[in-house]
């Protein structure tokens, strides 16, 4: 989410950075810095970077979004996820598929 904050803020080179299109919709419920996810036809795409990112940032309330700097946008995302929970199981097993 810190990567999503520098893209989004500009503190990224646009040319280095991936793109990440701000929603145009003017429903955004209160959310100044709204992304918007892109439909794909393949699967491959659909794991992309700029795709993964778009719903938890969306998710994040406004006061955290439009930080004025990095390390207030890491304490508010601390805050933030400080009142969910967030369910690691080190039981789980990985399940590996064999393409022979």
């Amino acid at each position: 989410m810190i990567e999503t904050y520098k893209i989004v803020t500009g503190k990224y080179d646009p040319v280095v950075a991936p793109t990440l299109s701000r929603s145009v919709s003017y429903i955004t419920r209160g959310k100044n810095l709204q992304l918007q996810k892109h439909r794909t036809r393949y699967d491959l795409r659909k794991y992309y970077f700029n795709n993964r990112v778009v719903n938890l940032w969306n998710s994040l309330p406004n006061r955290v979004v439009m930080s004025d700097s990095t390390n207030i946008f890491k304490n508010g995302l601390d805050s933030f996820r400080e009142g969910q929970n967030i369910i690691y199981d080190f039981r789980a097993q990985f399940i590996v598929w064999n393409r022979n």
